[in-house]
């Protein structure tokens, strides 16, 4: 249940201190009073969405934290799955917004996200706001609504992972199906491509070293020449002069001769030793590159049409390198031949498939007979409720038939209903406004017992009725808070007078023109004022305090 609830620079409220008793709770106060403010407030707690406006006009921030108490409660479960205090069932829940719009939840002081406060919110409150009145002749709310009286939550969870894990197999298949279609489709052409680039038995880094030889084989000539001069003025003929070496030979024979009298000679004897030895070896390899310099017009040729492959490829399939063009070899490759991969890999899918739709169509089966055999139960369980409420004659049935299949399997539920005893047709079509009201009151009323909710707010689900009519609403209303929290925002008294606890909504107006919303616990003659005030409106009259004092004695 809901214990307290803290609520500071929400909207028009300032700031907001309140405990909750058990059972029926009553909220009431006129309208504008700000009751669908404090609703709000109670939503964000459940996940709903925020932003800036909510922020009061005066402060940075907002702040709104209720202390929830559930001794026992399927809850726990989640805690654990997420790591969470659980705190003996002691559950603060915090969301801080700031002007920014940025929204913080907290649960127990550790932060969550807001989908995880959404998570929660189906095992701490039940929020019955107006517009879900209409949403009673909507088949995916009966349906639901079936479920739950059924017990089927874990099915459809199962049913729907079943259904998710189906339509995305499917995807999958239908892609690399698709991906097969547009290989085959440009097979041809990709194998062409792919055996030139095979054709050319790429290398990386040939290109350079082509260019390389394509300069030295294009200038043989010069290079053999040059090479043949160096030769020859290192080491001439006999008849020419004396070679390099043997004047350096010379020289250091001269610095030795003289070394015993200048040992600096014999220190430049050795360099100059050293230099013969290096212009000898010089020599050496100057003459090796001679002799492998070739001058062949056809190596040539050769070297230059490789080159002019290469080029034509570079061109052709836009590259800047041989890395470049090698990769796209692969991946023609992969193209050409992955159609073997992707039949392999739709086999497998397929297989994947039968198993998940034998899975799903066993979900849907199990869900089709639980829903079957206990429909009848529900239809008799809301009649019964519902002839209560005035409507000896109503007869209420549901029809159960096939529908497409779906995340909650492959029925479809409508309700059926006729205020005068006559054959039903679907709810949508006949009932009115105060009928639907009714109606979903006995619809909450059964599926309180079996959702293990805590606490339920009713935001005005007495709307469209009065009367000795609104009278039994609020006695059914008041049966419900025996066995759980209710809050109950309404505008009639005879409902008013049901609850335990009277809290009174209103809204005051400061001499600077700002509006703040407060909410007040009723007791004794605040109560019977309140009371009156319903009764009659603005005016308070003695004959509607007396009303009210009689309601209440009644009550």
């Amino acid at each position: 249940m809901l214990k307290t609830l803290q609520v500071r620079n929400y909207v028009l409220i300032d700031s907001l201190d309140i405990e909750f008793p058990a059972g029926l709770v009553i909220i009431t106060g006129q309208t504008g009073a700000g009751k669908s403010i404090l609703l709000g407030a109670i939503s964000l707690l459940l996940g709903a969405k925020a932003d800036s406006s909510m922020v009061g006009e005066s402060a940075e921030n907002c702040v709104v934290e209720a202390l929830f108490e559930l001794p026992a409660s399927p809850l726990q479960e989640l805690f654990s799955e997420e790591d969470l205090d659980w705190n003996g069932g002691s559950v603060t829940v915090r969301r801080v917004l700031s002007r920014s719009g940025r929204s913080r939840a907290f649960v127990n002081d550790e932060p969550v996200s807001q989908a995880l406060l959404a998570r929660m919110s189906s095992y701490l409150m039940d929020i019955h706001s107006q517009h879900q009145t209409l949403m009673v002749t909507s088949g995916q709310h009966q349906l639901s609504l079936l479920d739950h009286f059924c017990g089927n939550p874990d099915l459809l969870a199962r049913c729907s992972a079943a259904y998710s894990g189906l339509a995305s197999v499917r995807k999958e298949i239908r892609g690399l199906r698709e991906e097969k279609e547009s290989l085959a489709a440009q097979r041809e052409y990709d194998e062409a491509r792919l055996a030139q680039l095979t054709a050319a038995a790429l290398r990386e880094g040939e290109l350079e070293e082509l260019e390389s030889r394509q300069k030295t084989l294009a200038n043989a000539e010069q290079i053999k020449s040059s090479l043949l001069s160096v030769d020859a003025l290192m080491e001439p003929q006999e008849d020419e002069g004396r070679s390099l070496a043997s004047l350096l030979k010379e020289c250091e024979r001269q610095l030795g001769h003289i070394s015993a009298y200048l040992p600096e000679a014999r220190t430049l004897a050795g360099r100059i030793e050293s230099a013969r030895l290096e212009l000898s070896d010089v020599l050496d390899e100057v003459r090796g590159l001679g002799t492998g310099i070739e001058d062949s017009s056809e190596s040539l040729a050769r070297t230059e049409e490789r080159m002019s492959l290469l080029y034509e490829l570079l061109r052709r399939f836009n590259c800047r390198n041989e890395v470049e063009l090698i990769a796209q070899r692969d991946v023609l490759s992969g193209r050409v031949h992955g159609g073997e991969d992707l039949d392999e890999r739709i086999s497998a899918l397929e297989r994947k498939e039968a198993d998940l739709s034998s899975e799903y169509a066993s979900l849907c089966a199990e869900l089709h007979q639980r829903r079957s055999k206990r429909a009848p139960e529900l239809a008799a369980e809301i009649q019964e409720m519902v002839r209560t409420l005035e409507m000896e004659r109503a007869v209420f049935g549901i029809s159960l038939e096939s529908s497409a299949p779906g995340p909650a399997g492959t029925d479809a539920v409508t309700f059926l209903f006729s205020a005068s005893g006559s054959k039903p047709v679907a709810l949508a079509n006949c009932a009115s406004g105060g009928e639907l009201s009714r109606i979903m009151l006995c619809l909450k009323a059964v599926m309180a017992r079996y959702a293990n909710m805590p606490s339920m707010i009713f935001d005005e689900i007495d709307t469209g009725v009065s009367g000795s009519v609104a009278d039994k609403m609020g006695a059914l209303i008041c049966s419900m808070g025996e066995h759980m929290q209710v809050f109950a925002i309404t505008h009639l008294p005879q409902v008013a007078v049901k609850g335990s606890a009277h809290f009174l909504v209103s809204k005051t107006i400061s001499p600077d023109g700002i509006a703040k919303t407060a909410i007040d616990r009723l007791a004794g003659d605040d109560r019977v004022m309140e009371i009156a005030r319903m009764l009659s409106g603005s005016a308070v009259s003695e004959a509607a305090i007396a009303n009210a004092r009689a309601l209440m004695g009644k009550a």
